[in-house]
């Protein structure tokens, strides 16, 4: 059974069982894996492999004894060069020492805190906590952690009914509901969408750790295919090996050519034909890819992680099936750009590298090379040719987790230097641990999920990110048709319009318009819908030149206007204050004033209205005295004249 963990590979897309305990002195700390991390290991063995050796950490959350039970979604780098992203599921538990019916030696505090986690090549996350929170919570009240039969048939079932599993279908959204995000963020869900285009360095803060990765990964969900198949090269990191090299090593930036990008807010964008490179078609069933940024440090063969870095180039994706070698590949010249590439289109080929050199570079700007299409209608999907990910005819997912940008949906402490690695050009990264918080010059925005609050540090990428009218006509409609009928709670979420597919499909609406708008250069109307500003840096991103490398026949029959787009209207006056008065401090504080004038207007009304209304009650008794009074005396005096003037 160890070999299925082995060097023959697994035998179907779960990888491992793993279980992660506390112990008083070692921290967190592997206890058991199934079938082993290492080969020739035994099944209780503490040896973790150099690339992961921050799973513990990422397993055992931190501040996890805060909480009785919690749940982690967590991506660990390849191992031995197969370059695909590892998706993690751990499920947290704590018990009471004294519910133990075995105790062993070194159990010396009052609670015992354990993870049980699952190591998957398919990004189910739901699917897999779903089933993986039933062991966990069989596996502890067996309240005897040595009986580990339950967690050897957990590997063999998950093997057995997801060997053949599509990553395709609602199964891959299971847990993730866009619904639950716009009911919180409301119009900021928008601008969340758009600072992952600009691959920006978005940090996402709440505890506990399930509803922080939550809300991180149903973000992503907004992308079409983006956790199916974009995600593949997301966790191309390298291990820090000690405190001391971090400290004393401080590797040069590569030059600024070996990005297909910079940063959108950090320089005026460059001509796309100094990025673009000549690919042509290898019959021989080999295709170059664009996966060539390769950190300084990851030229250094001798260590066991140096060709896991962010600069390692990726293969193919192909099948969920066993990746029958694992030899590890030297790691590229660090000055090739996007044009290189890695492919492996069989699977039982040896993979080959071809490199083009930088002088190849042709002068046109206009897209190299024609994309594979299928049939219009069909959702099929063919190895893109510069991203290197499984695409549709649109040309989605966008590589936007490629070559050094980060997706890193929960970071544990030990990770922290990795926001400020220069081989990490961007993340998307979530933690609890408020460390991050504070330290704001690690990222340009700050997710409060509590709060639901965007803080964005730079002012000009606030003015980037500054929704149009469209935008809010856009995100106006989402919060409408999510909110609508919320009170019925046998329908909440149930119908098309308004549920989390809906959701997902204006997104994907968005996007393809948007793409199709980004090649109308001479239409400035067009562009400024969507925002000129933010069109001009977004094409100055990474994933967006490696899209428009390709071309996408089937985004001809796409409109590329906005979905809505109109003439400006007083809604849409309301609908512009409504959202500053929500988003900027100056609105904000006008917001609380106005709050409060009122409050206090309504308090001194009503204490004037009873003051005065006693005066008014006052006055009209008096009056009606009066009135009486000299009603009787009229009266009186009317009786006696003619009586007089009788005589």
């Amino acid at each position: 059974m160890e070999k299925a963990g082995g060097r023959g590979g697994p035998r179907g897309p779960v990888l491992h069982i793993v279980v992660v305990g506390f112990h008083h002195k070692k921290g967190c700390q592997v206890e058991f894996s199934y079938p082993p991390l290492i080969t020739g290991e035994g099944h209780d063995s503490h040896s973790l492999p150099e690339e992961w050796k921050y799973l513990p950490f990422l397993a055992l959350p931190d501040g996890a004894h805060n909480y009785q039970e919690d749940t982690v979604f967590f991506h660990l780098p390849p191992r031995n060069g197969n370059g695909m992203t590892v998706y993690g599921v751990s499920c947290y538990r704590q018990i009471e020492a004294k519910a133990l019916k075995v105790r062993q030696a070194d159990v010396t505090r009052e609670t015992v805190q354990k993870s049980v986690c699952v190591l998957s090549q398919l990004p189910l996350y739901g699917l897999l906590q779903a089933k993986l929170q039933l062991i966990t919570h069989a596996y502890f009240e067996e309240k005897d952690f040595s009986q580990i039969s339950i967690l050897k048939e957990l590997y063999e079932h998950m093997n057995s009914s997801l060997g053949g599993a599509s990553i395709e279908g609602s199964q891959v959204y299971l847990g993730l509901s866009p619904r639950d995000l716009v009911l919180q963020f409301r119009h900021k869900v928008l601008i969340l969408f758009k600072l992952i285009l600009l691959e920006k360095k978005v940090l996402f803060y709440i505890s506990p750790v399930n509803r922080l990765v939550g809300a991180l990964m149903t973000v992503l969900s907004l992308f079409p295919g983006m956790i199916e198949h974009g995600l593949r090269d997301c966790s191309q990191y390298r291990p820090r090996k000690s405190l001391s090299e971090d400290a004393g090593l401080h590797p040069t930036p590569p030059p600024a050519d070996d990005y297909v990008s910079g940063s959108v807010a950090d320089g005026p964008s460059t001509d796309s034909a100094t990025s673009q490179k000549k690919v042509s078609r290898n019959h021989g069933g080999d295709a170059p890819k664009a996966d060539g940024i390769v950190s300084p440090a990851a030229k250094d063969v001798g260590s066991a992680q140096a060709s896991n870095g962010p600069g390692q180039p990726g293969r193919l994706p192909g099948p969920v099936t066993s990746e029958a070698s694992e030899k590890p590949r030297e790691p590229p010249n660090s000055g090739i750009l996007e044009g290189t590439s890695v492919k492996k289109r069989e699977q039982g080929e040896p993979e080959q590298i071809n490199f083009l050199p930088r002088d190849s570079v042709p002068s046109e700007s206009a897209p190299i090379t024609v994309q594979p299409q299928a049939n219009l209608g069909q959702v099929v999907l063919v190895p893109g040719l510069v991203s290197g990910l499984e695409e549709d005819q649109y040309g989605m997912p966008l590589a936007i987790f490629t070559k050094g940008y980060l997706c890193l949906p929960y970071m544990a402490l030990q990770q922290h230097h990795l926001l400020s690695d220069v081989t990490v050009r961007g993340f998307v990264a979530g933690a609890t641990n408020i460390l991050f918080r504070q330290q704001k010059h690690l990222s340009d925005a700050i997710v409060e999920v509590e709060e639901a609050v965007v803080h964005i540090h730079d002012p000009e990428l606030r003015k980037i990110l500054s929704p149009t009218t469209a935008d809010l006509r856009f995100a106006d409609d989402l919060v409408k048709h999510v909110t609508e009928n919320r009170d019925d709670v046998f329908l909440d979420g149930t119908g098309w319009e308004g549920g989390d597919e809906w959701i997902r499909a204006q997104f994907a609406v968005y996007v393809h318009a948007l793409l199709a708008a980004s090649l109308q250069l001479d239409n400035e109307k067009l562009l400024s819908d969507y925002g000129a500003t933010f069109v001009a840096a977004w094409k100055n991103t990474h994933n967006y030149r490696v899209w428009n490398s390709n071309r996408h026949p089937a985004l001809a029959e796409i409109n590329p206007n906005h979905p809505f787009q109109g003439q400006y209207s007083v809604s849409d006056m309301k609908l512009r204050f409504s959202h500053s008065v929500q988003n900027s401090e100056r609105g904000k504080k006008i917001g609380n004033a106005v709050v409060t004038t009122s409050r206090n207007v309504v308090q001194t009304g009503k204490a004037v209205g009873q003051s005065v209304g006693g005066a008014l009650s006052s006055a009209k008794t008096a009056m009606s005295l009066w009135l009486s009074t000299l009603t009787q005396s009229t009266t009186q005096g009317g009786l006696t004249d003619p009586s007089e003037g009788k005589h």
